[in-house]
């Protein structure tokens, strides 16, 4: 990070108002609205999020302050008492939400529950009594690994609603990975099921936990409750191991929310740092319920009538903020699946749709570039009409891609909202209010009202309309990270010392390249440690693979650099054609000439390599440090157990 700046050379000049029939109907309908809001926030944060959470959230205590911030460390609504499983439940069911489906699940085999605001009550309350049965108490915390399962989300409301914390481990995760993260969480008790659906196959969950916990591995676990989902036979331990239907069945539906500080920590949730050992994401209560409830019911334009589906899994910070906590704060329809496109059931996305009249779906640009490649005769032969807004979410969506999701998914008629943010910043902070911002394909747009993001060079100082640089954020916000679990010097070393304070202010430095154009518009241009230097110009992954890809026979791409004596670094592409394209050296060729075409010589891959798929961690996230390796001849090393698929690793390796 030694460069000042990123040079930014891609050209997107298209443009996209909302819909009219849209805009008549949105909570925030116009951009002067939008302005009106950014301003209110800007020129007094603390009372703009004030009003917020006296009006939109359920307090049992109000706050002493609205925000303590001794940078890099913050404090949200002090003293106030709160408890998020109550905003998401309880207050429904004094109004007419309480009939109303809460969580809808689809099974990958075809089985189905739908359960409303009252049912959903019922089953956390009697599984909130299930864990204090087991001995788990207020401050105790939860380890949770478990499939996309109704049980998922009462598991985490029942947490929060006697007040321990959870740290929910995705499902797809090896047995070391879990044991990893158990031990540094120090979990009293592990929640699983005997498997869970994926791609035709059963994850066998139980065992993975039961080769974690081998040998007293990890100490602090006491129990492990197990739901029957798969129904094969796995090993249940005598006195550690319960069934969670036994215990279901016969525990009271009477357990009154837990009243929480609004600073009581809420979850641990583990990203994978490149080495070392995975960073615990810290959320706490009152401010993250604050923050995903604005940000769902603005960005996603909630209304009473949809039926909201998000596709990431529950057990990423997507699937906390925008599956479980901040849909069902809003009193709204949220939905669940267990499956993923497969080769029996290509387009089982677009068979829930139509079966649950879905209108708000989110899902990841990696996951709408394989929908581009299996091809648009699959959505087109269902009926998407009940769409009415789209998402993306994970990482910059290519122009090309962004194109083919309004056009075939969404009729040219359904706003998108592409949302930048992160496990760190607990929910969206630079994304269009789909009634309010016009549209440009591969920008997230504007940030949130309240976010006050900016471009900066390293010194701190702000960069040049259209000019790279790195994306930081001026200001304390609700829903942020509060620290690194047991390593508070770690939090205040990856997040706050990249840039010096400027002025007395902090900046918190995301890890993104981006530039802002001259509408105030951000372009996030992929991760710094990402960024290529080509003979002295450091580029952006994002806008080279946005080239790449809006070439017909491309289906995905991702660009890494090597090391070249005459230029420093040499651009490497790894591609994934579409299913009627052919690997050649002519196509090779014809790709390398299409970049220069569309962005400049500069930009001008070294090298193609074709490949049948990338690798990417289970949220849908290229994996570049692996293919740096892989082009640079060196062996692949640092933290793989987010790697979804293996194999793809090796079939590269043989490839070179």
């Amino acid at each position: 990070m030694a460069d000042v700046t990123i040079e930014s050379i891609l050209q997107e000049n298209r443009s996209f108002k909302p819909d009219a029939a849209f805009v008549e109907t949105a909570q925030i309908n116009s951009l002067a609205a939008y302005e009106e809001l950014y301003s209110k926030a800007q020129a007094d944060p603390q009372t703009f999020w004030a009003e917020l959470a006296t009006q939109e959230l359920d307090w049992f205590q109000h706050w002493d302050q609205v925000l303590d911030w001794q940078p890099p460390f913050a404090k949200w609504f002090v003293n106030g008492k709160i408890n998020i499983s109550y905003n998401c439940l309880d207050r429904h069911l004094t109004t007419w939400r309480k009939n109303k489906a809460a969580l809808i699940w689809e099974g990958e085999p075809g089985d189905s529950r739908t359960l409303t605001y009252a049912q959903l009550y019922r089953e956390v309350c009697q599984f909130a009594n299930v864990l204090k049965q087991l001995g788990v108490k207020k401050g105790d915390l939860v380890g949770v690994y478990m499939p996309m399962i109704p049980e998922a989300a009462i598991a985490m409301l029942a947490c929060a609603r006697i007040g321990a914390a959870h740290s929910v481990v995705f499902g797809g995760f090896s047995a070391e990975a879990l044991r990893d993260r158990l031990i540094d969480a120090q979990a009293k008790l592990v929640i699983t099921a005997d498997g869970g659906w994926r791609k035709d196959a059963i994850v066998p969950l139980k065992e993975q936990v039961d080769k974690a916990l081998a040998n007293q591995a990890v100490p602090s676990v006491e129990n492990v409750l197990v739901v029957k989902r798969t129904q094969q036979d796995i090993a249940m331990e005598p006195g550690r191991d319960h069934w969670w239907h036994e215990l279901q069945k016969t525990a009271s539906a009477d357990c009154p929310a837990e009243p929480m500080d609004s600073e009581d920590m809420l979850f641990v949730l583990y990203t994978s740092g490149s080495t070392g050992k995975p960073k615990g994401v810290v959320h706490t209560t009152g401010g993250y319920n604050l923050y995903t409830h604005v940000t769902t019911k603005w960005v996603f334009d909630l209304q009473d009538t949809d039926v909201y589906w998000c596709t990431a899994d529950v057990g990423w910070i997507t699937g906390h903020s925008y599956i479980v906590y901040g849909p069902l704060s809003n009193g709204a329809t949220t939905l669940m699946y267990e499956g993923a496109p497969r080769a029996s059931n290509p387009g089982c996305f677009w068979d829930v749709i139509e079966k649950y009249g879905v209108t708000i779906f989110y899902t990841a640009p990696t996951a709408i570039r394989a929908f581009i490649k299996m091809g648009e005769h699959l959505p087109k032969a269902r009926n998407l009409s009940s769409l009415r807004l789209l998402g993306t979410v994970g990482e910059p969506i290519n122009p090309e891609a962004w194109m083919w999701y309004y056009r075939v998914i969404g009729g040219d008629r359904c706003p998108i909202v592409d949302t930048w943010w992160q496990t760190e910043t607990g929910g969206h902070m630079i994304t269009s209010l789909p009634g309010a911002i016009p549209m440009k394909p591969g920008s997230a747009t504007r940030p949130f009202p309240g976010i006050l993001a900016d471009i900066v060079d390293l010194e701190g100082n702000p960069v040049p309309a259209n000019q790279g640089g790195y994306l930081v954020v001026r200001h304390p916000w609700p829903g942020m990270m509060r620290t690194v679990y047991g390593d508070a010097e770690r939090f205040r070393r990856t997040y706050w010392e990249h840039i010096p304070p400027k002025d007395g202010q902090y900046l918190y430095f995301a890890g993104d390249g981006a530039r802002k154009d001259e509408d105030g518009y951000f372009w996030v241009m992929g991760r710094v440690d990402d960024v290529i230097s080509v003979s002295g110009h450091r580029l952006g992954t994002m806008e080279i693979e946005s080239a790449l890809v809006s070439h017909p026979a491309v289906a995905e791409a991702a660009v890494v650099g090597k090391p070249d004596a005459l230029k420093g670094e040499e651009i490497v592409a790894f591609i994934t054609l579409d299913s009627e394209a052919k690997a050649s050296e002519t196509l090779a060729k014809e790709l390398k000439q299409h970049v220069v075409s569309e962005i400049g010589a500069l930009a001008r891959p070294g090298e193609i390599r074709f490949s049948d798929a990338l690798p990417k961690t289970r949220s849908g996230k290229i994996m570049r440090r692996l293919l740096r390796s892989l082009a640079s001849g060196e062996e692949v090393s640092g933290d793989t157990s987010t790697l979804e698929d293996r194999s793809v690793l090796d079939k590269l390796r043989q490839g070179n």
